[in-house]
C-alpha cells in the first residue's frame, strides 16, 4: 500500500523559524516548538500562543488556503473553540507554498473512551454540527470553498482499501478481535443516499477534536479538508468517538438524518479509524494505535 502521509516537501524547525521572522518580525524574538504533523500539514507552536501549519504536499495548498478564507466566518458562528486564521505566510523562493498562523485552541486529544462529561459533550457536538451543516452553501462558495473533489462518498472506492487495512491488521495481530471488522467488510454493500449538500469539516476524528481538563468536548482543529459535502461525513465522528448510548441523544438534538446516511457515517468511521490505526503502527506511535483501536470497535459495536 501507498502511504498518503508522505510528504513532498518538508518543514524542519529552522526553516519554519527563517520563514515566520521574515514575515512577521514582530513576533521575534520567537520560541517554536513542532507540535506533530499529519497528512498534509507539518504543525508547530510558536510564543505558545500560536499555531503555524506549513503543507507537505502540493495538494494541500487550495485546501489550506480556501480554509484560511472561511474560518473567519465560522468562528463566531460555532459554539466550540476553532483556529482562528491571524498570519497568513507567502511563498518564497525557496518554500513554494503559502502557510498560515492560528490561534492556538486550548485542550488536549481525547483518550479513547470519555469516562467524563458524556452528556455534555455530546449537547456540544450536535449543537456544533448543527450549526455547521446549516452554514449557508452559497457563502461558502463565495468564499472559494470547494465541493467534494474526492468522491468521499462512493463506498465502492474506499472499501478495497479496507479490506486491505484488514488484511495488514490481522497479519501484524493489530486487532483485539478481528472477527467484527472481518464480518463488516465481508457483508458490506453499495449504499444510495440523497445528495443533501453542507459546509463540512470533512475529517472530523479523535485527532482532530480537543477536550478540556473534565472531559468536555473544548475545541475542533485541523480544518484542511472543509468542503461543501454531505452531512454523513462529519456525522461520523458520532460512532467513533461517542459513547454507544449517547447516539440516539446526539441526533435527538442535532436533528433528523436518515437511516442510510447513519450507515454512511458508520462506514466513514470504521474507514478513518482503520487509516489511523496503520498510519499510527506504521508511525510507531503505540498510543495513538491503542486510541484507534478502540475506536474502530466502538464504531463497529
Amino acid at each position: 500500500m501507498t502511504q498518503p502521509w508522505k510528504a513532498e516537501r518538508e518543514v524542519h524547525e529552522k526553516e519554519a523559524r527563517e520563514l515566520i521572522i521574515d514575515q512577521f518580525p514582530h513576533l521575534s524574538p520567537l520560541t517554536l516548538s513542532r507540535l506533530g504533523e499529519g497528512y498534509d500539514n507539518t504543525v508547530y507552536l510558536v510564543n505558545h500562543q500560536y499555531v503555524f501549519r506549513f503543507p507537505r504536499r502540493k495538494i494541500a495548498v487550495p485546501l489550506l488556503e480556501a480554509e484560511g478564507r472561511i474560518l473567519p466566518e465560522l468562528v463566531d458562528l460555532l459554539p466550540i473553540a476553532m483556529p482562528c486564521p491571524l498570519f497568513y505566510g507567502q511563498p518564497t523562493r525557496d518554500y513554494p507554498w503559502p502557510f498560515i498562523g492560528y490561534s492556538l485552541v486550548s485542550g488536549q486529544t481525547p483518550g479513547p473512551v470519555l469516562k467524563k462529561g458524556r452528556r455534555e459533550s455530546t449537547l456540544r457536538l450536535a449543537e456544533f454540527l448543527r450549526k455547521l451543516h446549516s452554514f449557508p452553501i452559497e457563502r461558502a462558495r463565495e468564499k472559494g470553498v470547494p465541493n467534494d473533489m474526492m468522491a468521499r462518498m462512493d463506498i465502492n472506492k474506499y472499501a478495497p482499501t479496507l479490506q486491505q487495512y484488514l488484511e495488514k491488521f490481522k497479519n501484524n495481530d493489530l486487532l483485539r478481535d478481528p472477527a467484527p471488522l472481518t464480518k463488516y467488510v465481508f457483508s458490506l454493500q453499495p449504499i444510495q443516499v440523497n445528495h443533501h449538500l453542507a459546509l463540512v469539516h470533512g475529517d472530523l476524528h479523535i485527532r482532530n477534536i480537543l477536550v478540556d481538563e473534565d472531559e468536555y468536548l473544548s475545541g475542533v482543529i485541523d480544518w484542511g479538508d472543509i468542503h461543501i459535502g454531505h452531512p454523513a461525513l462529519d456525522l461520523s465522528i458520532v460512532y467513533s468517538f461517542l459513547p454507544i448510548e449517547e447516539r440516539e441523544c446526539f441526533f435527538a438534538h442535532y436533528g433528523e438524518v436518515e437511516e442510510e446516511s447513519k450507515k454512511i457515517a458508520q462506514f466513514k468511521a470504521i474507514f478513518a479509524s482503520a487509516a489511523l490505526l496503520r498510519y499510527g503502527y506504521e508511525q510507531g506511535d503505540e498510543q495513538l494505535v491503542k486510541t484507534t483501536q478502540t475506536c474502530l470497535e466502538l464504531a463497529l459495536g
